[in-house]
């Protein structure tokens, strides 16, 4: 299969952590070409189809120079076996332009994953309202008045901007309310931009597992980010220590609810944030955590989702 990868610019790759290099070698290892292209490398014009700047490459299994770029083309979407879309968070408007791009190269013909219909129905911090049997107390507001209330009425809560991504301005407020109104007025822009509140989690102490789902299924491994020192946030972007463990029943039960009604949607890979017992977060755009998992606990992440695509392909 002729594989292009839409991602982020090459050079800023960290291979060692990196799930989209981990999709790439597991690609090139089964035979199939890799290409990649950035979201800005993407266009069309009428009376044509979508088409992208995209490199032809040859991963070298070199930790420094890991890809020698065979060619620059200009190819047709539509021409792929299959598109994988990896652009990293946040979701800003050139994200959300490029799935429209995207859209119109499915309509002409590409099969892309995730899907770009699927990437704009489900914003990372949102999508979890659509299963609130899964999900601990939660508000969703501009409002300083019901953040004051939830506030009042949980006493020790979580707020963040529905944009961020790594832990990106999250913030805790104890039961003192110390600088609610502060971190209040700074999140929501003085009431331009929604904010999400939610219940604090004790076990944030054990982990913010990160729990992969590919074709609708569970991977058997999650990485628990665990908080290091008198930091809140798990994140491996802030310092958060990763350690891979297998699903507890209830972890599966709720990817063996959630999976399903996912993949239908065209959701191919899709990260699922649990803390204790509640889920936190959907992830949909970019989701990590391949090799982490792999390189702890032996269970080839890459392997089965490269099995998925192979899969979803021929369907």
């Amino acid at each position: 299969m002729n594989i292009l990868f839409v991602a982020d610019p090459l050079p800023g790759f960290k291979i060692y952590k990196d799930t989209t290099f981990a999709m790439m070698r597991e690609a090139q290892k089964r035979g199939h070409r890799v290409l990649a292209c950035e979201p800005e490398g993407m266009s069309w014009q009428k009376g044509g189809h979508v088409q992208a700047e995209v490199s032809a490459l040859t991963l070298t299994g070199q930790p420094v120079d890991w890809y020698l770029i065979d060619s620059k083309q200009t190819r047709l979407l539509k021409d792929f076996d299959a598109i994988v879309m990896r652009k990293d968070p946040p979701f800003d408007s050139e994200s959300f332009y490029a799935t429209h791009l995207l859209g119109q190269a499915e309509r002409e013909g590409a099969k892309v994953f995730n899907s770009p219909r699927a990437l704009r129905d489900h914003p990372e911090k949102l999508a979890i309202l659509e299963f609130p049997e899964h999900i601990g107390p939660t508000l969703v507001t501009r409002d300083p008045a019901q953040v004051k209330a939830f506030h009042a009425r949980h006493k020790d809560i979580i707020l963040k901007p529905l944009d961020g991504m790594g832990g990106m301005g999250i913030f805790r407020v104890k039961e003192d309310g110390l600088n609610l109104g502060s971190i209040t007025e700074t999140l929501n822009k003085d009431g331009r931009e929604t904010v999400m509140v939610q219940k604090f989690l004790p076990a944030i102490a054990q982990g913010d597992k990160r729990v992969l789902v590919i074709g609708g299924k569970p991977v058997p491994y999650c990485l628990a980010r665990i908080p290091q020192g008198n930091e809140v946030r798990g994140n491996l972007a802030v310092g958060g220590i990763g350690v891979a463990q297998a699903l507890t029943d209830k972890d599966r039960a709720m990817a063996d609810a959630l999976g399903p009604v996912l993949a239908a949607r065209g959701l191919l890979l899709v990260g699922l944030d649990i803390i204790g017992d509640s889920l936190t977060e959907i992830n949909v755009t970019s989701p990590t955590c391949f090799q982490e998992i792999t390189d702890q606990s032996g269970f080839d992440v890459a392997a089965m989702f490269l099995d998925a695509l192979e899969s979803a392909t021929r369907r």
